[in-house]
């Protein structure tokens, strides 16, 4: 749906606000409530409304409702006194005073919005709490992301919530987070990948997935694998992003020190100093820059420093090898082809050890493409056109 108002465009489908023809970045919930009053002009709409949709009914301060108000006046060249186009009404609400133009009625959030951030939890085999959140309709798929993940924070990422988004629009999508990050138990004393591919299981069995198809990213290919080695009767698809046979200090004839190590060691706990963006920058060189010091302040916020040195640790010394062989799903594989941390040779060691695997070489330096890069809409497409099994 495209709204026309004053000198905007708001694009729901492409989740885009455009003023005086450039494009104005908004926060995901700011987005939202533009949608909501755009979707409803003329029309007063209660604070109570504003909370079921861009809060998804949860208890959320005033102050927080504010900043989102104020936000979104700044996006549109609005601001508290001249209410051109979100007026104030007291005691009552907000109201889109602008005359809006649109294709067709159209509701102000979907059911799969409101469902994707809704976070439950399940215990895993050694009791610990496993969070999880699912959204969207078709096939089933599990995803085994980055480990520092929060399911919370990143729904609201501007560009986590684009990956989300465009999996929930194909898929039956279920997100969680590993023991030890994001919304998740914290009590980690060691990163064992066999005990995070159960984290896996609890997961998938709490939202009832049986069969599914499983997209792995960079330090989640290690449980992803395991997952697929242990279950091959519950794995239909499996997608690797970024991953590899043998930890840095295993496929090193010589170990040295490890630079990145240090960087987590000296800055993790100092937020907006720059050791966390320069962390990342080593493995998203291309940027963008923007998107790198979101990716940051979710990582730090997701995970203490301890945590993070561990399983920093256990993929510098993982082996994959004997898994290779017991993967039995169809399986794609993509790295990028100037990837500075984790070479392509890793990523052919994979293609060549899993029967039934086929590699795309992506022509970028980031680990994996970041919504933004040109790259990141074909990427995301040939993606879950697989894990759809088309």
């Amino acid at each position: 749906m495209e709204y026309r108002f004053a000198n905007l465009t708001l694009d729901d489908a492409q989740r885009l606000l455009i003023r005086d023809g450039t494009p104005v970045p908004v926060e995901p919930q700011v987005f939202d409530l533009l949608v909501l009053l755009a979707g409803n002009a003329g029309r007063v709409v209660t604070k109570d409304e504003i909370v079921d949709v861009v809060w998804d009914g949860r208890i959320v301060s005033e102050s927080a409702i504010s900043a989102r108000i104020a936000a979104a006046r700044k996006a549109v060249g609005d601001d508290g006194k001249r209410q051109a186009v979100i007026r104030t009404v007291a005691r009552r609400g907000l109201q889109m005073v602008a005359d809006v133009a649109c294709d067709a009625p159209q509701p102000a959030a979907s059911a799969v919005q409101a469902q994707s951030h809704r976070i439950r939890y399940t215990r895993n085999a050694s009791g610990q709490s496993v969070a999880y959140a699912v959204g969207g309709k078709g096939p089933p798929v599990v995803r085994a992301g980055y480990t520092m993940t929060d399911i919370e924070a990143e729904w609201n990422s501007t560009s986590d919530r684009q990956v989300i988004e465009a999996m929930e629009a194909r898929c039956h999508f279920l997100r969680f987070d590993f023991v030890g990050y994001g919304q998740s138990a914290h009590s980690i004393r060691s990163v064992d990948f066999d005990t995070a591919a159960d984290d896996l299981r609890a997961a998938a069995d709490a939202a009832g997935f049986d069969r599914f198809a499983l997209f792995s990213q960079s330090g989640g290919v290690h449980s992803a694998l395991r997952f697929a080695a242990m279950y091959p009767e519950r794995v239909s698809r499996l997608v690797i992003i970024g991953g590899y046979v043998h930890g840095r200090m295993r496929r090193a004839q010589s170990p040295e020190s490890d630079p990145i190590r240090s960087l987590i060691q000296e800055g993790w706990q100092k937020r907006h100093s720059g050791f966390a963006a320069a962390y990342l920058l080593s493995y998203f060189p291309e940027g963008p820059l923007e998107c790198l010091h979101e990716m940051a302040e979710l990582m730090q916020g997701a995970c203490t420093p301890e945590a993070v040195l561990l399983q920093r640790d256990a993929g510098n010394y993982v082996d994959n090898s004997d898994l290779l062989p017991r993967i039995q799903c169809p399986t794609l594989i993509l790295h990028a082809r100037h990837d500075g941390v984790h070479p392509l040779s890793e990523a052919q060691k994979l293609a060549a050890g899993i029967p039934d695997a086929q590699l795309t070489v992506l022509d970028t330096a980031n680990h994996s493409p970041l919504y933004g890069q040109p790259i990141w809409q074909e990427f995301m497409s040939d993606i879950i056109d697989f894990l759809a099994g088309e």
